[in-house]
């Protein structure tokens, strides 16, 4: 019987539980594929491409309590190629479905978070978007908590230090 609950829970062999963790994270990789390319199409697009990668390279997940993660970090590297090959890094329109966030408050954000290097926008994101505790990043990112709140915290020094510079600020926010 415990064979047979593995077998349903663990997506990396049941093709059932790949859909059910899918289904399970989809409105978290929506929102963060938003969130980088500003387009509900490419949003939608970026879900079905991180679909396959993930099914692709799911028996290389080896904790499957890291898997809201794992599947957040091929979106933030997806999303990321595609801004880069196509270089559309700050569309001019931004999709409504940015939150309480004004538009003009959400643009300066989101430039300022792409400005960022790569492992300080994961873990923006990963904090303050998907509610990750520095706990939890620590242990699914294998670094000392201290580690984490030092990046992320120099991270948001500098986000604070752009926004701060932009004429009309982010008081708003």
């Amino acid at each position: 019987m415990a064979e047979h609950t593995e077998r349903t829970t663990d997506f990396r062999k049941d093709d059932l539980a790949f859909t059910a963790m899918i289904t399970k994270y989809q409105t978290d990789l929506y929102r963060t594929a938003l969130a980088f390319l500003k387009n509900k199409n490419d949003a939608i697009e970026a879900i079905q491409e991180v679909t396959f990668r993930a099914y692709k390279k799911r028996k290389q997940l080896r904790e499957l309590s890291y898997a809201k993660t794992w599947l957040i970090r091929i979106m933030i590297n997806y999303c990321q190629d595609m801004i880069k090959k196509n270089k559309q890094l700050f569309p001019s329109l931004i999709d409504a479905d940015a939150g309480h966030y004004d538009q003009v408050n959400y643009l300066y954000l989101e430039q300022a978070i792409l400005t960022l290097a790569k492992k300080e926008q994961e873990l923006i994101y990963l904090k303050y978007f998907h509610g990750y505790t520095f706990k939890e990043l620590a242990e699914q990112l294998n670094k000392p908590e201290g580690t984490i709140k030092t990046i992320l915290y120099r991270a948001l020094a500098q986000l604070k230090q752009q926004l701060g510079d932009e004429e009309g600020g982010w008081e708003h926010a």
